[in-house]
């Protein structure tokens, strides 16, 4: 049997390819600990299409 803990699954989606207009997704499957860190969570990911690092925040 599994053992339930605080441990969720979570998508970062970039903020800055959404007001670019260019087409695509940059996202990112993370876990978090909801117990530690229950704010979204913010990190600073390379983005593929863009070919920089921008900011990547958590969606629902």
């Amino acid at each position: 049997m599994a053992k339930k803990g605080n441990r969720i699954q979570v998508i970062l989606e970039c903020t800055e390819h959404k007001t670019s207009g260019m087409p695509g997704m940059s996202r990112y499957i993370t876990t978090k600990n909801k117990k530690n860190t229950p704010d979204r969570m913010e990190r600073k990911k390379y983005n593929p299409v863009l070919k920089k690092v921008t900011v990547h925040k958590e969606i629902k």
